[in-house]
């Protein structure tokens, strides 16, 4: 890593940064020559089979981005197959801001995400992302104790169902609100962890950011943000029906990572989202999304 640096630079200092779930990152202090100090970030996969895909994947998104005016850190250096590190890392610059969780101030933030999200989906890559994955069957969801058992029965019967044709375009693949960072007065700072960036519908990435909404602030914000990402120029499926599979689609793989992906949001202060209460918002969003076929 040092051979990255300015002559004459050191790392001071090695700060975990907490809020990841399957990769370990440090903020670096490096000190310079003339006694000022610059911070960057390295992210490094322990034990991750997929560790080399995904820290490719996120250098060519870093590059994608660079003079787009989407703010995604700056690539430094990749070493995807631990040919110099001890482990698979990546070497970026570090972004000003933080991840807010609260619910206070949601509907300022809402557009700013949304508006963000448009800004993603217009890039234009020479070279394409490999296509999107879904890992999520209708053998593999978790339906959460006391759900409304119809309404499941119904969810999971839709994913059964091939994918509807759509327009592709660049996917962040994890843009949600754990992944962003603001500043005050609320302007977006930053967007974080593009190892799954893929190539796929702009419906995908909007319900997954839905679906991370409603089980923070409450089930009503998952339409919202599909709402706000149209307000902001950004094009979903023409059909309802279209819609309605990604948007359940997305519901369906959160209820097997539930307790994971409640745990970070727990860490950042958020300590009344409980496993079981994200399960009840869970329910409730699905419920809702399966009412609108009424």
């Amino acid at each position: 890593m040092h051979r990255h640096l300015d002559a004459g630079e050191r790392v001071v200092t090695a700060e975990p940064l907490h809020g990841g779930i399957t990769a370990d990152m440090r903020r670096l202090t490096v000190g310079t020559p003339h006694g000022d100090t610059r911070h960057l970030v390295l992210r490094t996969f322990l034990d991750v089979a997929q560790a080399e895909e995904w820290l490719n994947r996120e250098a060519h998104a870093l590059t994608l981005c660079a003079g787009s005016g989407v703010p995604a850190p700056e690539l430094v250096a990749v070493d995807a197959t631990a040919a110099h590190c001890e482990y698979p890392s990546l070497l970026m610059t570090h972004l000003t801001g933080r991840v807010v969780l609260d619910d206070a101030g949601i509907e300022t933030r809402v557009p700013l995400l949304a508006r963000q999200l448009v800004a993603i989906h217009a890039l234009r890559p020479a070279e394409r992302p490999r296509d999107y994955v879904t890992l999520t069957t209708a053998d593999t969801v978790v339906v959460p104790e006391g759900a409304d058992a119809a309404a499941w029965a119904e969810a999971i019967d839709m994913i059964r169902r091939p994918p509807p044709p759509y327009d592709g375009r660049v996917v962040h693949r994890d843009f949600q609100p754990g992944n962003v960072l603001f500043d005050v007065p609320p302007r977006i700072t930053g967007v974080v962890d593009w190892a799954a960036t893929s190539w796929g519908p702009a419906d995908l990435d909007v319900a997954h950011c839905s679906t991370n909404l409603a089980l923070l602030h409450g089930p009503e914000w998952g339409p919202r943000f599909a709402e706000a990402y149209e307000e902001a120029g950004g094009v979903l499926a023409e059909a309802p029906d279209e819609r309605l599979y990604w948007q359940v689609r997305d519901g369906m793989a959160c209820s097997e990572e539930v307790a994971v992906v409640s745990r970070p949001w727990r860490e950042a202060g958020r300590t009344d989202l409980t496993t079981r209460v994200v399960e009840a918002r869970l329910d409730a969003y699905v419920a809702a999304l399966i009412g609108t076929r009424a």
